[in-house]
């Protein structure tokens, strides 16, 4: 394939890879909940036995073998096909396909021509230059391509690999609804400024990401137990991340006596011995899950201010009662 005056063609290619991968976090999310949930989804994903990412498909015939389909005059074949590294087989699942335009329009839009989510589609096209993206998650490769006379074949390499994420609070797995995940590029000890490139990612899910080191943000509740960890992510290796949070959930109550019925419509104020506002509330029994830590609970009610001291425990899930004299 020549590439002579292709210059313009690299440069966008290049950029629309980057562009994709922080772009695209809804549709990216919706393929990391379908390769989690296995074939039936459409999303092949396992573990080989080695610990590296394998396909559940039943065997089939290695994409490049495929056979070119009839193609009518003025038109070439192309066929795509994806793999992990030079030193992998292809992929066989999860990857979406798009054809691109090599010239924007009189806006400055690059038109989608074709798009498809096979493994490793053929593409029957009218011969000229275009730009072929593949995507796989959140991690994606792009080619500029000029078709002729003759059919082209084309691998692209998408070294990526996958992360799945859980939390516990010592050895007990924290519940699927009360933790999310935020998944940033580069280590948290990174000064520059960033936007999540995943958010809202709940207990197993996996996400597939470029080759790298990452760092995530586990946010347990809605209160002040929050963890930051870099992660590594390895071509072709699912790696399961397990975040610790050292917290405790705690229910408020504001009695009259001890073990009394709660006062309704009652103001909550959860702060740190410093002053600090952690949570707000209003109710009779309201939760938050709280770290590790010593805290003061102020609540008011009818026009009066209670408040108490207390001491959370990583693990204990404790009803603190506040007396209302």
């Amino acid at each position: 394939m020549r590439r002579r005056g292709l210059r313009g063609i690299w440069q966008w290619a290049a950029l629309a890879a980057a562009l994709v991968v922080v772009a695209a976090p809804a549709e990216s999310r919706a393929q990391i909940r379908s390769l989690a949930a296995g074939p039936e989804a459409g999303g092949p994903l396992q573990l080989a036995p080695d610990g590296t990412l394998a396909p559940t498909l039943p065997p089939a015939p290695r994409p490049l073998a495929q056979a070119i389909p009839a193609v009518p005059s003025g038109s070439v074949a192309l066929a795509v096909s994806a793999r992990y590294g030079r030193d992998f087989p292809p992929i066989t699942g999860g990857l979406i396909w798009r054809v691109y335009a090599a010239k924007p329009d009189s806006t400055g839009v690059f038109h989608l021509i074709k798009e498809d989510k096979a493994a490793a589609p053929t593409f029957v096209l009218p011969a000229g230059n275009y730009v072929v993206h593949a995507s796989l998650g959140l991690a994606s490769a792009a080619k500029a391509v000029q078709l002729r006379n003759e059919a082209v074949r084309e691998v692209f390499e998408i070294p990526a690999g996958a992360i799945r994420l859980e939390g516990r609070v010592g050895g007990v797995r924290i519940p699927t609804g009360q933790i999310s995940f935020d998944i940033y590029t580069g280590s948290q000890f990174d000064t520059n400024e960033r936007r999540p490139i995943a958010q809202n990612v709940l207990t197993g899910d996996v996400v597939l990401l470029p080759e790298g080191t990452y760092y995530i943000v586990s946010n347990y509740g809605d209160g002040n137990s929050v963890v930051r960890s870099d992660v590594r992510v390895q071509t072709a290796k699912l790696t399961d991340i397990v975040v610790t949070h050292r917290a405790a959930l705690i229910t408020l109550k504001l009695v009259n006596d001890h073990g009394g019925e709660a006062l309704a419509n009652t103001q909550w104020t959860v702060l740190t011995p410093g002053g600090d506002v952690i949570k707000e509330s209003i109710g009779a029994f309201p939760r938050v899950v709280l770290a590790e830590g010593e805290y003061r609970v102020i609540a008011r009610n009818e026009g009066k201010t209670y408040q108490r001291d207390f001491k959370v425990v990583t693990g204990v899930d404790v009803e603190i009662e506040v007396l209302a004299r």
